[in-house]
Parts: structure tokens; sequence; C-alpha cells
């Protein structure tokens, strides 16, 4: 009896495991979260802080790295300042692994590469890594969708 709970409950966790890696939702809710990601990209590049900023909640958080927690659109603010008077950014890829929405939440899980180019004409470099963004719906935000929460893995390559 023992090794059957134990074969239905791994049958359970490997169906809950396998569904489908992208949630469809509306085709107008993913191509809002497309334009979402179109236009941080495009701010990115022109080094736009208030535009890369009208796509983020007031409430979001983001752990860029190990050592790097920002509470708050003002400390993105001031982290974004600070890193765009030092670099130019790019994104040079970002391919989306996983899409869930779900209602007024989506979920996003990415592949990302950054071109980086110092201002004081160091060497380019490439920042890969994986990002996990949630969204929410947010009427102020161009899109309808703004960033809430934000991790970023690094990559190790």
């Amino acid at each position: 009896m023992k090794t059957l709970t134990i074969s239905i409950a791994t049958a359970f966790l490997l169906l809950g495991c396998s569904t489908t890696k992208i949630s469809p939702g509306s085709a107008n809710d993913r191509q809002a979260l497309e334009n979402t990601s179109i236009g941080i990209r495009t701010s990115f590049a022109k080094g736009d802080v208030p535009a890369i900023l009208s796509y983020h909640h007031p409430e979001v958080v983001k752990a860029l790295g190990y050592k790097t927690f920002l509470n708050g659109r003002s400390a993105v603010e001031a982290d974004l300042k600070g890193t765009l008077e030092k670099f130019a950014l790019t994104f040079a890829e970002n391919k989306v692994e996983s899409l869930l929405i779900n209602g007024n939440t989506a979920t996003e899980i990415s592949l990302f590469t950054i071109e980086g180019k110092p201002h004081d004409g160091s060497k380019p470099f490439l920042f890969k890594g994986r990002a996990m963004v949630v969204y929410v719906r947010y009427k102020n935000s161009p899109s309808g969708w703004a960033s809430i929460r934000e991790v970023i893995q690094p990559s190790t390559e």
C-alpha cells in the first residue's frame, strides 16, 4: 500500500510539473505584455529612466543579484540612474521561456543578454542571465502592465 501511495503521489507531481510552459491568456494580454517588454528594452537602449520607470509599479521589488535588493520605484530609479551614468545598456537577447497569465497577474521567465558599453571608453561586456518577472495590470503603465517583482539569476557560464 505504501508503494502505491508513493506511486500515485509521484504521478500527481509529474503531471503537475508537465503543464504547458506558456499559458495563452488573451491575444490582447499577450500583445500588451510583449509591448511592455519592448518598451522597457527600448527605454534602456535610450537611457530613458522615466520611460523605464513608467513600466514599473510603485511597489516594485527587484533582486538583481545576491547583494542587490531594491524595494520601491525610488530605489529602482536611484539604481538605474547610477548604472546608466556609467554604462549604455542594450538588450542583445530576450527569449521568453515561460509565460503564465492568470487574471490580473502574469509571470514571465526569460533568458537575456545585455550588452554594456562603459561611457569611459572601457571594453564593452555582455551580461547574461535568466529573469523571472511578475507583472500586474496597472492603468498608469503605457501598456497596462507593470513589473512588480523581479529576480535575476546571472549566468555562470
